[in-house]
């Protein structure tokens, strides 16, 4: 049996200079050989590697990580998945940080639930991508959690196979029920008031000072999460929107199951009938959480306030 063409290094990295020095190396590595090649990581480390690469840079796709996987469930299809389908008959190099110091604990579930979703994401091709984590900065949850979640290694003294690695768990460990909210406007829905949800939502939103685009974002992702718990959630469900955090939440529950942990992470083709749903609302939201279990499905869309 061969062994799969997909690699998931993890990179423990201490200070500027060893991540520069690490990732400028895997980044030349791909160029001496020809191999297509996309950074994204944040703003700052961008900016470092850009300087250290000089006019090798123009050669690789550079992506804010902050701004393009601010919402982790995007990562996969939006970013990692769009590029490397640019190259179908190429071996690909991608450097992919989602993780970094700044952020939040609500985030960090949907973190790391990204980083075990990748290995099956991208079984099979030929792919690499290399995860950065600061081992100075983050907490040692965090840095265990890496562990789980990528079957290599690497550090300053080298590389080695990942005797934790447990994707399944982490995954299974994170998709537990959310804490309910101090306050909430709910309405439950079937296929005669969908329209009532949205209106809803937007209403919440416009309260909330949404205008334009990010309005329109709203209501969209609240008429996709209604359409999924029509067709697929036993008809009907509970739209609930609220604030918190910065955040205005929109919440959508019903009796579905959904077993296939890609869900919303896979670019369709336009041309291909079937659901979107979830796919669109990774895509609008700054940030996706989801419990999903025999007895049903919570999807909570965060919007960022500012």
């Amino acid at each position: 049996m061969l062994a799969d063409p997909f690699t998931h290094p993890a990179l423990f990295y201490r200070g500027d200079r060893e991540y520069v020095a690490a990732v400028t190396a895997y980044v030349r590595e791909g160029l001496a050989r020809v191999e297509p090649v996309a950074v994204a990581v944040p703003a700052e480390r961008l900016a470092l590697l850009e300087t250290a690469l000089a006019g090798e840079a123009d050669r690789v796709m550079l992506v804010d990580m902050t701004h393009a996987g601010r919402n982790p469930g995007r990562i996969i299809p939006a970013v990692l998945a769009e590029f490397a389908d640019r190259h179908p008959a190429e071996r690909v190099r991608i450097v992919g940080e989602p993780i970094w110091p700044g952020r939040s604990a609500l985030e960090y579930p949907a973190c790391a639930l990204h980083e075990a979703l990748i290995n099956y994401a991208f079984t099979g091709r030929q792919v690499t991508i290399l995860c950065p984590y600061d081992a100075e900065r983050l907490p040692p949850e965090v840095l265990k959690e890496a562990t789980r979640t990528h079957p290599v290694l690497r550090d300053a003294s080298g590389e080695r196979h990942s005797a934790d690695y447990a994707p399944d768990q982490v995954i299974t460990w994170h998709n537990q029920p959310f804490p309910e909210p101090r306050a909430a406007i709910s309405l439950r829905f079937d296929h005669t008031n969908l329209a009532a949800a949205r209106a809803l939502a937007a209403s919440q939103a416009a309260l909330a000072g949404f205008t334009g685009t990010r309005l329109d974002d709203v209501r969209l992702v609240i008429a996709e999460l209604g359409a999924n718990s029509l067709d697929h959630g036993g008809g009907s469900g509970l739209a609930r929107v609220w604030s918190a955090d910065g955040h205005l939440v929109c919440e959508v529950s019903d009796a579905g199951h959904i077993t296939d942990p890609l869900a919303g992470r896979r670019l369709v083709d336009p041309r291909m009938a079937g659901s979107r749903g979830l796919l669109i609302v990774n895509l609008l939201s700054d940030l996706v959480r989801v419990h999903t279990h025999a007895g049903g499905t919570v999807v909570r869309a965060y919007f960022a306030m500012t």
